[in-house]
C-alpha cells in the first residue's frame, strides 16, 4: 500500500513518499503503458534510468524521437531545456520531467533578456545558438545547432554572413577554430565541461600510453587541443565502438561511460579527472533525477513543461532551419 501526501501531490510530487517494497522498474513499465507514455534518458543519467528508457541519446536526437511515436505522453529524464525542446517538436503532447529543479548550468548562463540586449548590438548578424539553451533563447534565434553539426551549419552560410553563436563560448570557439569564421561568441558554459585538469590527464597518459583522450567540444581548448578525437556525446560513443584502440580517457559527463561500457565490453573507460580533488564530471542538475522521481513523475503527470504558444512557433522556427540545412548536407 503506498504512502500518499496530498500537500506535496499539489507542489509537484516530485517527492511523494512511496512504499520502499514497491517494486519501482515493474510499477513504471506498468504505468507507462497504462498512460501510452514514452520515457527518454539522456546520455548523461544514472544508469538504472538509461535501462529503463525507450530512447537514450543526445537532447535533439531524444526529442526527434519521441516527435516520431504515438505516445500521448513524454517523460524526458534530463535536464529542463531538453524538456522543453522535446515540447516544441511535441506541442500537442504532454511533456513532463522527474525533477523540476534539474536545470543547467551552461542555459542558466545565458539569460533570454541579456541576450536580447546583446543582439541588437549586432543588428546585420544571423544568431545561431546551441540547441543546450532555454525555449525563449531559440525564440530569439535564426537557427540551432548540435555539437555534431555546428560547424557543417556555419560553413554552409555565405563567408559574408556576421554570425553571433551562443551560449556556450567554448563550443563556439572550437568552431571558429575550425572553420575560420570571425564569430561573435556569448560569454557562457557548461560547468562539467570546464573542470578538466590538463596536467592530471597528462599524468593519466603517461600511466596508460595506449589510451586515446577524447572530448567534448564543450570543454576549454586547451583541452581540446590535446584531443585524439572531438566529437558530441553520440558522436564519442560512436567513435569508441569503431576504433581500434582498447582504452580511452573521456572529458565529458560521466553518465555516458555506461553506455559506452555496454556497446565495448572489452574496452577500458576512463573519466578525465577534474582539477579539484573535490569535483567530480557528474551534472549535479542531471542527477537531481533519480527512479522514484521518475515513477513519482509517470504517476501523477507531473512536473509539466508548459510554454506560451508564441514561444513555441519562434522556437520551431530555428530548429526547422537547422534540419532543411542539414538534410541538404547529408547530415
Amino acid at each position: 500500500m503506498e504512502i500518499v501526501n496530498y500537500e506535496l501531490q499539489a507542489k509537484g510530487y516530485n517527492d511523494a513518499p512511496i512504499d520502499p517494497s514497491l517494486d519501482l522498474v515493474a510499477e513504471i513499465q506498468r504505468l507507462k503503458k497504462e498512460k501510452n507514455a514514452v520515457i527518454l534518458a539522456h546520455y548523461y543519467q544514472e544508469s538504472e534510468i538509461q535501462d529503463i528508457a525507450d530512447y537514450i541519446g543526445d537532447s535533439l536526437g531524444l526529442s526527434q524521437e519521441a516527435a516520431k511515436t504515438d505516445a500521448d505522453l513524454i517523460v524526458f529524464a534530463g535536464v529542463h531545456f531538453m524538456a522543453e525542446t522535446a515540447k516544441i517538436l511535441s506541442p500537442t503532447k504532454k511533456v513532463i520531467l522527474p525533477d523540476a529543479k534539474a536545470g543547467c548550468s551552461l542555459s542558466d548562463s545565458c539569460p533570454p533578456h541579456l541576450f536580447a540586449k546583446f543582439k541588437e548590438q549586432y543588428p546585420d548578424h544571423l544568431v545561431i545558438t546551441y540547441v543546450n539553451c532555454t525555449a525563449e533563447l531559440k525564440a530569439l534565434s535564426d537557427i540551432v545547432c548540435t555539437s555534431s553539426n555546428a560547424v557543417q551549419i556555419v560553413e554552409s552560410l555565405p563567408k559574408d554572413q556576421k554570425i553571433i553563436f551562443g551560449p556556450d563560448r567554448n563550443l563556439g570557439a572550437y568552431v571558429k577554430k575550425k572553420t575560420g569564421r570571425d564569430l561573435v561568441l556569448w560569454n557562457g558554459a557548461c560547468m562539467v565541461h570546464e573542470i578538466f585538469s590538463q596536467d592530471k590527464i597528462d599524468r593519466l597518459k603517461s600511466e596508460y600510453p595506449e589510451a586515446k583522450f577524447i572530448a567534448h567540444p564543450e570543454c576549454e581548448d586547451h583541452i581540446l587541443a590535446k584531443a585524439d578525437y572531438v566529437g558530441s556525446t553520440s558522436g564519442m560513443l560512436k567513435f569508441t565502438q569503431t576504433d581500434n584502440a582498447q582504452v580511452y580517457i573521456v572529458a565529458t559527463e560521466s553518465g555516458i561511460l555506461y553506455q559506452m561500457q555496454k556497446a565495448s565490453p572489452g574496452k577500458t573507460f576512463i573519466p578525465a579527472p577534474p582539477n579539484n580533488a573535490c569535483a567530480c564530471n557528474d551534472c549535479p542538475h542531471m542527477k537531481l533525477n533519480t527512479l522514484e522521481k521518475l515513477y513519482n513523475c509517470l504517476k501523477y503527470e507531473s512536473p509539466e513543461i508548459l510554454l506560451p504558444e508564441d514561444v513555441i512557433l519562434r522556437a520551431q522556427r530555428p530548429i526547422e532551419r537547422m534540419l532543411e540545412i542539414s538534410a541538404s548536407l547529408g547530415l
